[in-house]
């Protein structure tokens, strides 16, 4: 099999009947390498290199003209025809439908996680990234803290929304599903590469805590993580 797409001109594939996945370990980029590693799909992975501006290459650009990993390309897509795709959470729902795992079939169930996976989308990941950028990057030496304070005060209330979320249940769906996939990655760099566990006081997060503590022990957890970490 010749994939015929651009991308490949750069970023050639071995394993051309793989799914082939391009990325880099961010909280969005874990997303895709931890579903993969739960679902046991075949996938072939690429690094895009942001710090190296990769992603604005004229190569990947043909993949996902918004210049941000992940994106995907299945050669098997729906129908048999190749698909590619960006976004991660489309593509945490596309490989949800394609294995028919971590969704559940109940439509009622099943748009309930995809409003759990739009709030991370819409909410979590953007203020969560910000504090990353008030906290941690340029944006720690502005002298006006109100800016970093006003999104570490909405990082707070959104945890406070998730923990209220699994104060009866181990997982945001009851049972583990895309919704824990799309939250953990975020979570993982709020409190360790964003440095803002004590501004948003994590501790208290009590349900929080023991949800995140059960979602690194998953060994496909562990594994998607390190996706893309290297060459």
């Amino acid at each position: 099999m010749i994939l015929d797409h651009p991308i490949f001109k750069r970023w050639p594939a071995q394993y051309p009947d793989r799914l082939q996945l391009f990325s880099l370990p961010t909280p969005n980029g874990v997303k895709v390498g931890i579903m993969l590693e739960e679902t046991g799909l075949a996938y072939e992975p690429h690094r895009i290199d942001i710090a190296a501006n990769e992603s604005h290459d004229p190569a990947f650009l043909s993949l996902n003209p918004n210049g941000k990993i992940p994106a995907i390309y299945d050669p098997e897509g729906p129908s048999g025809k190749p698909l590619a795709l960006f976004e991660s959470g489309a593509i945490l729902l596309y490989l949800a439908d394609k294995t028919g795992q971590l969704i559940s079939s109940d439509p009622n169930t099943r748009y309930e996680t995809i409003q759990w996976v739009m709030w991370q989308m819409g909410g979590v990941g953007p203020m969560f990234g910000q504090v990353g950028f008030f906290n941690k990057f340029a944006g720690k030496a502005y002298e006006d803290k109100r800016p970093r304070d006003r999104y570490v005060n909405e990082s707070a209330r959104l945890l406070s929304v998730l923990d209220n979320r699994l104060a009866d249940r181990d997982w945001v769906m009851g049972t583990y599903s895309i919704a824990d996939i799309s939250l953990l990655g975020w979570v993982r760099n709020l409190i360790g590469f964003y440095e803002a566990r004590e501004l948003v006081e994590f501790d208290r997060f009590h349900h929080v805590q023991a949800w995140f503590t059960r979602g690194l022990a998953r060994p496909a957890v562990q594994r998607g993580l390190e996706v893309t970490a290297t060459n």
